[in-house]
């Protein structure tokens, strides 16, 4: 249960319709083997415990008193376990029956929520049998224990804040101020439905569709238990299909037409989080009361089955990676579109290293002046080699800004920062911040002055990743008129070049030939180049400042970013899933070393990001000042570092 994770179980039993003393057998049973498996919350269908087919059996005496009876039964059979387990049963309270929801604990019941309105069950109007829950009172007299009873209860466990559940019975989930979402609307992060759907043809998928559905707009979890193959058929099949999902995640379904138990768990905390940070639409406020019941679960840890992208940016799938690349293109060219349209101006100029940065920012603009039909000779790329150079980077340098027909400028900044450094009493060989930074500013005083003599608009290439390590030369590249990559993580960046790289090499179909060879070619070499600033003099001709070496590897940084604010996960929750999701490719010691380093250094470097240039938001992560991330430049780091020392 540590960082809000909790095993949970959806459980159809085998019953016999009318049977309750067969039935209370079966769920007893299931609640042992589900405890035995780690399940905290268990979940079972609605009127399971006497069969929701029963139809007008439930006018009889017998049934609803050893419904009652067999109630107790179940209560007591969770006494020696550390569950909290929610039972549909047919239950008079107050000379009403209703249909209901029981919480059962540590050999009591502890709440029963009850439908709230009377739909359909089993193909029937309930309303024959069962009470709105409008009608219900507000406590019930249960083996001499006074239980709340309501349509609005909230189960709160008192060891994980975040783990807040409420229980839903059958269509209530159709009203127009259904109970799933008044229970988010009053903080319930887990949703627990006790159905008795039928099975109809074409209705399994569709089902599995409206929850994930649901929990995505709601951002919570969703445990789904449904009345199985051994309810009676007059009229009717059941199916079964449990299914729990996660805030849009589908984890864990059963096959249909079995009785069977699913396992997963669920992140209470994410879930919390998403419910502070996110909308979840609005609720009256006479229908947003819920009524609070406490309950305690035993401190344990959680056995995670769930897995975890190596590259949370960057989708899986080949399809929708390729959606998700086009989508970011047009995010970034649409944007340096209307910034060139709004003044007026029909140039750009950029920096070209031949490193992967300027290499994205560069095919931007090209896109974007094919957008504007503005000839791609308006693009000045200026390559301005110094003291880190390698053959290959300049190389790459001229030979993308051929294959994209924009002009070449070819500055040599070496005397000018030689100049500088005597200006300054500088030694040249002392490889120092002064050495590296002097590089990286007169470069960027470069662009910015050449801009104003042609009239063109700066175009900055630092990325999402190297802002939020501060991996950049504050007034040197980390500032331009528009940062065209300012949210594109690096991972994502390697991914939208090869695709364009593979969309350049493509075959034509009239000619046969490559569309653009050239272009494809050069991008697949920098696409194998180290990353580096290139700041320090190489060795030969190879590049000797390896930015993963001296920052910690992009994946893992990426990793540490997604998760920190997407979810605004803890740093041992961090760092306790990226061991996890990196077994075998970095050792728990080498995680610990990077993320203390992540956290260092986003801290401390906050002050470059307060000032960053504007640019278009590509995701739902991004680090602008203007109002996706605001943050003090002087905030402190203990309390994240801390946190990571106890690991």
């Amino acid at each position: 249960m540590r960082h809000g994770f909790v095993t949970v179980a959806a459980a159809t039993p085998r019953i016999k319709v009318g049977d309750v003393a067969y039935n209370v057998q079966e769920i007893c049973g299931q609640i042992e083997e589900c405890a035995g498996e780690g399940a905290k919350i268990i979940v079972f269908p609605e009127l399971c415990l006497t069969g929701a087919s029963c139809e007008d059996l439930f006018f009889q005496d017998a049934l609803v008193k050893a419904a009652a009876e067999g109630l107790q039964q179940i209560a007591l059979a969770t006494r020696d376990t550390d569950v909290l387990a929610f039972v549909g049963l047919p239950l008079l309270i107050q000379g009403k029956l209703h249909n209901a929801a029981a919480a059962v604990h540590r050999g009591e019941v502890i709440g029963i929520t009850v439908k709230s309105f009377a739909g359909k069950l089993g193909g029937y109007d309930e309303s024959r049998w069962f009470e709105d829950g409008y009608a219900a009172p507000g406590f019930a007299e249960l083996g001499g224990t006074r239980v709340p009873v309501s349509r609005k209860l909230i189960f709160a466990c008192d060891e994980v804040k975040e783990l807040t559940l409420a229980a839903v019975i059958g269509d209530d989930v159709k009203a127009a101020f259904a109970p799933d979402i008044t229970a988010a609307a009053c903080g319930a992060t887990v949703i627990c439905h006790l159905a008795a759907d039928e099975a109809l043809a074409g209705h399994f998928s569709q089902r599995a569709q409206d929850i994930i559905a649901r929990t995505g707009r709601m951002h919570t979890g969703y445990i789904y238990a449904n009345a199985g193959a051994d309810e009676s058929t007059t009229d009717q099949v059941f199916a079964g299909h449990n299914m729990i999902v996660e805030n849009g995640n589908l984890m864990a379904a059963s096959d249909s037409f079995e009785s069977d138990i699913i396992y997963s768990e669920i992140d209470a905390a994410l879930l919390a989080h998403e419910q502070r940070t996110q909308q979840i639409g609005h609720v009256p406020h006479h229908h947003a009361q819920a009524e609070p019941v406490s309950f305690s679960l035993s401190f344990e840890e959680t056995v995670l089955t769930r897995q975890y992208p190596h590259m949370p940016f960057v989708p899986e799938d080949v399809e929708e990676r390729r959606t998700r690349v086009q989508e970011v293109l047009s995010i970034q060219t649409y944007g340096l579109a209307k910034r060139l349209k709004h003044t007026g101006i029909n140039k750009v100029i950029l920096g070209l290293s031949g490193g992967l940065d300027s290499t994205l920012a560069i095919l931007v603009c090209a896109r974007t002046f094919d957008l504007l039909q503005i000839p791609r000779d308006q693009i000045t790329a200026v390559t301005m080699p110094c003291f880190g150079t390698t053959g290959r980077t300049y190389r790459n340098a001229c030979d993308l800004a051929a294959a994209l027909g924009a002009e070449l400028k070819e500055i040599p900044i070496a005397d000018a920062v030689r100049q500088h450094f005597s200006d300054i009493g500088h030694d040249e060989e002392v490889h120092d911040a002064a050495y590296e930074n002097s590089q990286a500013r007169e470069r960027t005083q470069i662009l910015m002055d050449l801009a104003n003599q042609i009239g063109a608009l700066h175009v900055g290439t630092g990325d999402l990743s190297e802002l939020a390590l501060g991996w950049a030369t504050y007034n040197g590249d980390h500032m331009s008129m528009y940062d065209v990559n300012g949210s594109v993580p690096k991972t994502l960046m390697r991914h939208i070049v090869r695709f364009i790289a593979d969309e350049a090499g493509s075959i034509d179909s009239e000619t046969g030939d490559p569309e653009n060879e050239p272009l494809s070619e050069v991008l697949n070499d920098i696409l194998d180049t180290p990353i580096s600033p290139e700041l320090l003099p190489p060795s030969g001709e190879e590049i000797s400042q390896s930015t993963e070496d001296l920052v910690g590897p992009y994946e893992l940084h990426d990793f540490f970013i997604y998760y920190m604010f997407r979810y605004g996960f803890s740093p041992s929750k961090i760092y306790r899933i990226a061991v996890e999701t990196f077994d075998g490719v970095y050792a728990p010691s080498v995680v610990l070393k990077w993320i203390k380093n992540f956290y260092k250094r986003f801290f401390s470097q906050q002050f470059k990001r307060s000032c960053m240039a504007d640019g278009p938001q590509v995701g739902t992560v991004d680090l602008s000042p203007r109002g996706s991330w605001l943050m003090p430049s002087d905030a402190c780091s203990r309390l994240w570092l801390q946190e990571l020392e106890l690991l």
